[in-house]
């Protein structure tokens, strides 16, 4: 499926719908086959014990996903989670951006499927894995 936006593009349209997290996650590439955000991470996403939270990492997952259907579905903000499955691997490296590699499983009318791994920026293992649906509005 063709891409809606380029990079720049879509960044600019997620400040636009959803300016509360702007400051949080930016997008480093995407393409026909996928979209690769990171959690620009900073005191504000960490728990106690100096790791990323899971809050902070369910909120990745669930923003790359959503800006990779955006990606192929043009301006439709209205997109909602449905589901969520979400399974931490391994520990954050302290200090270091959190990087989500999401994929599209399956895009219909009404649902969407897609999942994300996510590392640690300069991991090479996965430290969580989500699967999540979103639910497409039908057109007005």
């Amino acid at each position: 499926m063709a891409l809606a936006f380029d990079v720049a593009g879509l960044t600019d349209y997620l400040h636009e719908i959803f300016p509360q997290v702007k400051d949080d996650f930016a997008i480093d590439a995407m393409d026909e086959h996928g979209l690769r955000m990171r959690l620009l991470t900073a005191e504000r996403h960490l728990r106690p014990g100096g790791t990323v939270s899971g809050p902070s990492m369910f909120a990745l997952a669930d923003c790359a996903i959503y800006a990779l259907i955006l990606s192929r579905l043009g301006r439709e903000a209205l997109a909602v989670t449905t589901n969520c499955a979400l399974d931490f691997m391994r520990k954050p490296a302290a200090g270091a951006d959190v990087i989500a590699e999401a994929r599209l499983l399956k895009l219909g009318r009404v649902l969407a499927v897609a999942d994300v791994l996510m590392y640690s920026e300069g991991m090479e293992e996965p430290v969580a894995r989500a699967s999540m649906t979103y639910s497409i509005p039908p057109k007005r």
